[in-house]
């Protein structure tokens, strides 16, 4: 984190995108579902959502738009330089984006509070104690 514990900070691996979020997210949590699984290419994803106007970016991101199986559209944004996955949603555009907790500066400040879209993990893939779990998306 940065000077201050308020404000989170991160970026992609080469360092051309970076990104700070303010204050607390409003979940944060592993997404198990098979999309984020091949996103990622890891067992999850970790992320924390945060509304728009406590997130903000610099550096150019494309982004990689995937149908989901109920018909929504997940839109992730990447480095266009180097490739890392690092947060969903059209910046600028949505009331809310999610953030990969991998992506921070400090990951040691994610505390994930639940696992979600459990159902079919692999069973490899193993969800830490203590968080509320999902079988499906939470409503």
């Amino acid at each position: 984190m940065t000077e201050d514990a308020n404000i989170r900070t991160g970026g992609c691996l080469c360092g051309a995108v970076r990104y700070e979020v303010e204050g607390e997210p409003q979940y944060a949590g592993l997404c198990f579902c098979e999309d984020c699984r091949k996103a990622s290419g890891g067992g999850f994803i970790p992320f924390m959502n945060y509304p728009r106007a406590r997130f903000r970016v610099s550096g150019e991101t494309r982004q990689v738009r995937t149908g989901l199986s109920d018909g929504r559209e997940a839109v992730r944004n990447i480095c266009t330089s180097c490739g890392s996955l690092l947060f969903g949603g059209e910046y600028g555009r949505d009331e809310q984006h999610t953030v990969y907790a991998g992506t921070l500066d400090d990951p040691s400040s994610f505390k994930p509070t639940m696992a979600i879209m459990t159902q079919g993990k692999p069973d490899w893939a193993v969800i830490p104690e203590g968080l509320k779990i999902f079988g499906r998306m939470p409503a």
